[in-house]
């Protein structure tokens, strides 16, 4: 029996009655009503498992908002040794098919039966529900078996596909004992915050917040909140509703969160305007992109037990962490117990506890779950054995929304529209992208590069939408060598030149409008 189910196990018997998952479905709809106490959560589980089992299901993917059903499946796959495809709801409908076609599932577990029955070539038939979700039975259970047995690594249990630096984003296979190994980690390293209550923020199929979210709490024995995105105050993948999330904060009071930066930064405006946290809160854990350490210091000047850290999908999730015994602000904190760092030629390396390969590559598939992952990640330790991140190796940004963009991919869309010339996208660590944008011919209307954008961003999932543009006098010319060159010889763009001669351009497209406030609002305007 692994660590997680038998500590679930363990609780049951120990403490049958009390509260094991609670949800909260907002102030109109009362307190927080407990779903499941641990003996229930044990005979759901067990519940499900059984059906999976009956119905020979192997490989299941789950697509469904946060509630106490996506924590039912994701337990009963790892009790039953099934498989488990976790779906981002921000997926865009291609994405949602790519990941399905590299990984052909035997069944679904959903909460939007009618959007997944869209996808072009989808034989999936609803025979019913499970665990309070519909659930979606393939039309071709022995071709989804032959191609996973050539897609997928040997001992997978669960597939992570990030939100891609392109359109296709990468399925992270990984193995029972590396999601295990990540989570005893992540148990000693908060073990002093005596946490008893954690409420689930992120998506549940963001694997952060599964494993040290989910996964940890429980085998700690801890109560898990979960709310769905609206209830939480998102609307969409960028929209946010900032005094609805506080209000969940102060009737929830959870002990600790998972957060990224853009949510970071919305709690200490709060802080700062006045807005009293909840005295429950024992840990804060922040990552998913770079956090400025003169934010993490007005947080701790509130009271704010923040805790950056790092990781990455193919290491587990969380690779190093600030803890209460061993805290700096401005760094990742120091390496967790399964893995070892080292930085190897100015890149951040992990050998250990790491993924078992892509699903669909095999060339970058290992024969076990010890090995070596090189993340592309530019780093260092300081004197004291503290992490720190300098930059990435390639142009992959990550919005303070902890979505991976490649502005290449974007770019290249936008370079399809006739109007344009060039283009340049930017929104690392920043909550939506932005672009610099050339027309093709002066008589090119501003008009028509706004609808330009407008079809490009249809095409693309919302995270990697461009917001807002500024126009440019004229194309780039290619390089001639000097060090002033924007382009190289060939006509690459030379980022960090752009970025640095368009600050001022491109920090006046984050400024909010006297109207909205783009980082907070999905009607944000996407004018020059």
């Amino acid at each position: 029996m692994n660590k997680l189910w038998s500590s679930v196990c363990y609780h049951a018997d120990m403490k049958p009655d009390e509260p094991a998952i609670l949800r909260f479905q907002g102030p109109n709809n009362g307190a927080l009503e407990t779903v499941y106490t641990w003996h229930q959560l044990q005979q759901e589980v067990l519940a499900l498992a059984s059906a999976l089992r009956a119905d020979h299901v192997e490989a299941l993917a789950l697509h469904a908002d946060n509630g106490p059903a996506w924590i039912v499946a994701d337990l009963a796959c790892d009790q039953s040794g099934v498989t488990l495809l976790p779906l981002p709801r921000f997926f865009s409908l291609a994405q949602l098919q790519h990941a399905l076609n590299v990984v052909p599932v035997d069944a679904i577990l959903t909460d939007s039966p009618q959007l997944l029955q869209t996808l072009p070539g989808g034989a999936f038939t609803p025979i019913g529900t499970l665990a309070g979700l519909q659930y979606l039975q393939s039309g071709d259970r022995q071709n989804a078996v032959s191609v996973r047995a050539h897609s997928v690594p040997a001992h997978t249990r669960k597939i992570t596909f990030t939100s891609g630096s392109t359109g296709a984003p990468k399925g992270v296979c990984l193995s029972a004992e590396t999601m295990s190994a990540v989570a005893s980690s992540i148990l000693d390293a908060t073990r002093s915050c005596a946490i008893e209550r954690h409420l689930c923020v992120l998506p549940l199929a963001t694997l952060l917040e599964n494993i040290a979210g989910v996964h940890a709490p429980l085998r700690r024995g801890a109560q898990i909140i979960v709310a769905s995105e609206e209830v939480l105050g998102f609307n969409g993948n960028s929209g946010f509703s900032l005094p609805t999330f506080l209000d969940v904060l102060v009737r929830c009071r959870p002990n600790s969160l998972i957060l990224i930066p853009q949510l970071l930064e919305a709690l200490v405006m709060s802080a700062d305007a006045g807005w009293k946290l909840p005295d429950s809160l024992r840990f804060i854990a922040v990552g998913g992109a770079t956090v400025s350490a003169s934010l993490l210091e007005r947080a701790w000047a509130h009271g704010l037990p923040v805790y950056e850290g790092y990781g990455l999908s193919e290491c587990g999730s969380v690779v190093s962490l600030n803890a209460p015994e061993a805290r700096r602000n401005g760094s990742l904190g120091k390496p967790l117990a399964h893995g070892h760092v080292e930085i190897v030629d100015g890149e951040i390396v992990v050998t250990g506890k790491v993924f078992l390969g892509y699903a669909g590559d095999k060339d970058s598939w290992r024969s076990a779950s010890v090995g070596r992952c090189a993340t592309g990640d530019l780093g260092y330790f300081d004197a004291d054995g503290y992490l720190h991140f300098l930059g990435r190796r390639k142009n992959l940004l990550v919005s303070s929304f902890g979505r991976n963009i490649s502005p290449e991919w974007v770019e290249a869309e936008l370079g399809a529209c006739a109007p344009i010339a060039q283009s340049y996208v930017f929104g690392d660590s920043r909550p939506y992208c932005v672009a610099l944008i050339a027309a093709r011919a002066a008589q090119v209307t501003d008009q028509q590069i706004e609808e330009c954008v407008t079809r490009v961003n249809a095409t693309l999932p919302e995270y990697a939408r461009i917001r807002r543009w500024h126009r440019l006098a004229a194309p780039f010319s290619r390089g001639t060598g000097v060090e002033s060159d924007l382009l190289t010889s060939n006509g690459r763009p030379r980022r960090p030149q752009i970025e640095l001669q368009y600050r001022e351009q491109i920090d006046a497209l984050y400024v909010a409008s006297p109207h909205t406030d783009p980082t907070l609002s999905t009607a944000a305007s996407a004018q020059p």
